[in-house]
């Protein structure tokens, strides 16, 4: 017995929708920002400490741990060296932009599940306005 999940025509569409993705406009832009980030070892480097630094920097207010004036400033500063970096801002935002993508399919995909149809715009909207959708407010 075949499951829903392992469906050749579900399969098929599930292709298709990886095509459409590749076949925006802008995904050979999206790629080349990631891959020149994912080839610079320092931009990586400094993400890395930057992230790791931000971790524990948020670690230690979680659990009530004064944080100093130096150690703001030593994020700070890894902050400031990072995003002063073109290759790094091209890389943070080609990953909003991706990750965006990723939500509103997966908000499709959930919506779906939910209703048990596809999705209308106003099912997407769940009664809020917001101007990605068109509705002219904001």
């Amino acid at each position: 017995m075949q499951t829903a999940v392992e469906s050749p025509v579900l399969d098929a569409k599930i292709r298709e929708l990886c095509q459409s993705i590749l076949d925006r406009p802008d995904f050979t832009d999206l790629r080349r920002r990631i891959d020149a980030f994912m080839v610079d070892e320092k931009a990586k480097y400094e993400y890395q400490m930057l992230n790791d630094s931000g971790a524990l920097l948020q670690q230690k207010q979680q659990h009530g741990v004064q944080i100093s004036e130096e150690e703001i400033g030593r994020f700070e500063a890894l902050r400031d060296s990072f995003m002063g970096n073109p290759v790094a801002t091209e890389f943070m935002t080609a990953q909003q932009e991706v990750s965006r993508m990723q939500d509103s399919i997966l908000k499709h995909v959930q919506k779906t599940f939910e209703l048990g149809r596809v999705p209308t715009v106003e099912d997407m909207n769940d009664g809020s306005c917001c101007s990605d959708h068109g509705c002219g407010c904001a």
